[in-house]
């Protein structure tokens, strides 16, 4: 099935589909990565992914690993539709006499659809980290951190308690990602929820850049003839290959971009003023190797998550649904 016959709605449908499904899937994941890559030199809680996910099930139970969940199964749905459409959109406008397009003009088009997208990706990313990483806060403050009391921080009113003795507790409360947002827009105005905007641009960009052309080259070599479709698991390892490598690929930003967003900090973790202070202070205290963490879980959250979204354009998922509903009223 070709993309250009694909009506908006139907693409919008197949975005939220698999974005839920996907999400749903590969969660725990993602909370996983998010923990690892706020971890500071000497204040490690997580050894591996599996070590972090152990952790999480024993003192936070099994719907620990879903700590955000909510946040992204609602948001999922436009930030992915957002973004397959405007790729499909800027293609679209991109091609000239229905020729295939150049690389060149495939990553453009990728470049339009990263931009696009981070309207919704920013406040969604926002929220979902400051609920991921409160169970690693927690965990960090457990454990006695000896401090003199000139240097005694106290993080977040939320998370933890200071005595005079210079050890931290943790006191973790429940907080909602309503709350959140509520507090953050009170206090800062609407700007609040786009911190790390340019950290999130820095990540999607390049991503799409990556992945749409990548995507697009490695499901062609997959069709039998030009005029026809590449097999179901083509579509899906093609997915596949191309998220995990461009989520490999932006890693670096995608770090940057995660302590950037957080808004809690463990005690003696630094705070950073933007996305130069935040490469700087990681380059000088953690070396270049902090630029990779968790890149391993990014690369497994996003490969099946992609592969998911090949899987339901080729399917028709949202075709059917338009064609068997009233929603047919919204086809071209």
């Amino acid at each position: 099935m070709s993309q250009q016959q694909i009506s908006l709605p139907a693409k919008l449908i197949n975005g939220g589909i698999a974005g839920i499904v996907g999400v749903t899937c590969v969660f725990p994941i993602d909370l996983a990565k998010t923990r690892l890559q706020n971890q500071r030199r000497g204040q490690q809680v997580y050894k591996s992914m599996m070590d972090c996910l152990v952790k999480t099930v024993r003192s936070e139970g099994y719907f620990g690993m879903y700590r955000g969940a909510a946040v992204n199964l609602t948001l999922v749905t436009p930030e992915k539709a957002i973004k397959l459409a405007a790729n499909d959109f800027f293609r679209h406008h991109l091609a000239k006499d229905g020729k295939g397009l150049t690389v060149f003009k495939e990553m453009l088009a990728g470049c339009g659809a990263g931009m696009c997208q981070v309207i919704v990706t920013t406040p969604m990313e926002m929220l979902k980290i400051q609920l991921q990483d409160a169970g690693r806060l927690a965990a960090q403050q457990q454990k006695p951190v000896m401090m003199t009391p000139t240097k005694l921080v106290v993080t977040n009113a939320v998370l933890s308690r200071s005595y005079n003795s210079g050890m931290v507790i943790s006191a973790p409360r429940a907080v909602s990602a309503t709350q959140i947002a509520k507090e953050l827009v009170q206090t800062q105005g609407i700007q609040g929820l786009y911190k790390g905007l340019g950290a999130t641009l820095m990540r999607d960009v390049p991503f799409s850049i990556v992945y749409f052309p990548l995507f697009a080259n490695l499901n062609r070599l997959g069709k039998p003839s030009p005029e026809a479709s590449s097999p179901f698991y083509w579509a899906f390892l093609s997915g596949c290959a191309a998220g995990s490598t461009a989520a490999v690929a932006v890693n670096p930003c995608d770090v940057v971009k995660t302590r950037l967003q957080s808004l809690n900090k463990g005690a003696s973790e630094e705070t950073y003023s933007g996305v130069v202070d935040c490469v700087s202070k990681i380059m000088q205290k953690e070396g270049p190797s902090a630029f990779l963490k968790g890149a391993g879980c990014r690369a497994l959250v996003i490969a099946p998550l992609f592969g998911i979204v090949q899987v339901m354009y080729f399917v028709g998922v949202g075709e059917y649904i338009l064609d068997n509903s009233p929603l047919r009223l919204l086809g071209p």
